[in-house]
């Protein structure tokens, strides 16, 4: 494909997914505060029992910013059940995540997108089992986050070195029929919303 014409099909790609995330973050800003909290005490749940079933030992969450699915009793319940928790932590721009294990104890910092991180004198992990925010979603696994690629980097440099179930958490209002793939793009293993358990590895 010439230069010019894979450049418009990028622009074209980074359009539809731009629209797709506006209106799917629309409707999850929408969801009552009722069911956010019925969610966010499935989700530790869920979470527990798949580490379990899983017969797993480090369990990676993400630190909610407004709006998204609330994922601070999921990292408590971990804790107490004698998982080994962690957070994502930015390590630089254009690098994939780096993890680090934490404690409803322990110091969490602004982060450098605001997001609250774990110190750096906690220890890094390798997680088993990553919980992923996202904007927008499909049944075949594929996402939409926030532009930067954190997630789609993470997920390839840790399955090229072990297995890994990566988890999206999102309201049901954030599914739309189909997300435009690109190379780069890591498929979820499951998607968890507060109806449903949505095995996208058949899909």
């Amino acid at each position: 494909m010439p230069d010019g014409a894979m450049q418009d099909s990028q622009d074209n790609l980074a359009i539809q997914k731009s629209a797709l995330r506006k209106q799917a973050l629309a409707r999850r800003d929408a969801v009552e505060p009722s069911v956010r909290e019925d969610f966010a005490t499935r989700i530790a749940l869920v979470g527990v029992d798949l580490a379990r079933h899983a017969i797993v030992r480090t369990v990676a969450a993400y630190w909610p910013l407004p709006g998204e699915p609330d994922t601070r009793g999921l990292l408590a319940a971990l804790n107490y059940h004698e998982f080994a928790a962690a957070l994502p932590v930015v390590a630089g721009h254009g690098l994939p995540l780096i993890f680090r294990k934490w404690a409803p104890r322990d110091l969490l910092i602004e982060g450098p997108f605001g997001i609250m991180e774990p110190s750096s004198r906690l220890p890094e992990v390798l997680p088993d089992i990553l919980f992923v925010p996202l904007a927008a979603f499909d049944r075949r696994g594929h996402r939409i986050g926030f532009g930067a690629g954190f997630y789609d980097r993470t997920l390839a440099d840790l399955r090229a070195m072990k297995q890994v179930i990566a988890v999206g958490v999102a309201y049901s209002g954030q599914e739309v029929p189909a997300i435009p793939e690109e190379p780069h793009d890591q498929r979820l293993d499951f998607v968890l919303t507060e109806t449903d358990w949505i095995d996208c590895r058949t899909n």
